[in-house]
């Protein structure tokens, strides 16, 4: 019997090792080697170990300008998408005609299989202060014409409305599987009790699906301090002032245009320990309150 259990523990870790390659390949590796490069304070060759880099990291402008902007769209989207597609997953799940609830997830589901460049592409039209059909609607109750893309007080929150569009389809997908998995006769019994439809929601399908809005928020936090793209599509590579440059950004433009590798390479660094420091936090913070 015992010669049987070390055979299968051995031929588990033989499945393991292909993905545990390529973890180790392109994952480990790359976060180890930035790390150590990170306090390399040459320019040329040789290594010099030192806190240079890092030391000169949080006095450039640069990178606490881009550090506030990531903050700030990592604090509202993912809150604002999750909560959009917790309602819209609860919306499509209550419907009773199968046809149309079909035709509603194709349509939510578009931005997630279209690609991001075309999609940034089409509402920059949309955002566009002259004939974009967002200014046409808000010239109906009084506003006037808005520099979505130019102006750079208006650049993050028109990054924001792009941002949460994009990534509602995702979201609901999820948290639409995660509604659909509740035992129906919780709700069932529900309405034996005459109970509304906004009691059911708060005491039965939120925590129930708790677990699954946890993780899909904190998926959604990660990809909001790793922003980038959504910049880049929406704005052309321009920052406009620095208002909506963020970290990811920071570290391109250092390590491709400067190509200060060690400051990027810092920078990186810190983007990384932030990450597992909010999702540490978070995780911690909401235990008591996922039901499992």
């Amino acid at each position: 019997m015992l010669k049987n259990k070390g055979t299968k523990s051995y031929k588990g870790y033989l499945y393991l090792l292909p993905a545990l390659v390529i973890l180790g390949v392109f994952v480990f590796y790359p976060i180890i080697n930035a790390i150590v490069f990170s306090f390399d304070e040459t320019k040329a060759s040789g290594y010099v170990f030192g806190f240079g880099s890092y030391g000169y990291l949080f006095k450039d402008k640069r990178f606490i300008q881009s550090l506030i902007n990531t903050v700030i769209y990592a604090a509202i989207v993912p809150l604002l998408s999750v909560g959009l597609s917790l309602l819209l997953a609860n919306a499509l799940a209550n419907l009773k005609n199968e046809k149309v609830k079909g035709m509603f997830q194709s349509i939510y589901f578009l931005p997630y299989v279209t690609s991001l460049v075309a999609i940034g592409v089409v509402w920059s039209w949309l955002f566009n202060s002259q004939y974009g059909i967002i200014n046409y609607l808000l010239g109906f109750i009084g506003i006037d014409p808005i520099n979505w893309l130019t102006d750079p007080n208006w650049a993050m929150p028109a990054l924001v409305i792009f941002a949460v569009w994009k990534s509602l389809a995702f979201n609901t997908l999820i948290l639409t599987t995660g509604i659909a998995s509740i035992n129906p006769q919780y709700y069932q019994a529900a309405k034996i009790d005459q109970a509304t439809n906004s009691t059911i929601f708060r005491k039965i399908t939120i925590p129930l699906v708790s677990p699954i809005i946890l993780y899909t928020y904190i998926i959604s936090l990660i990809a909001g301090f790793k922003v980038y793209t959504e910049v880049y599509v929406l704005f052309n590579g321009r920052t406009l002032n620095g208002r909506v440059s963020t970290v990811v950004m920071y570290i391109i433009d250092r390590f491709y245009g400067d190509q200060d590798f060690p400051l990027a390479f810092a920078a990186a660094v810190v983007l990384l320990l932030i990450i597992l420091t909010v999702t540490f936090v978070q995780r911690t913070i909401a235990k008591n309150k996922v039901h499992y």
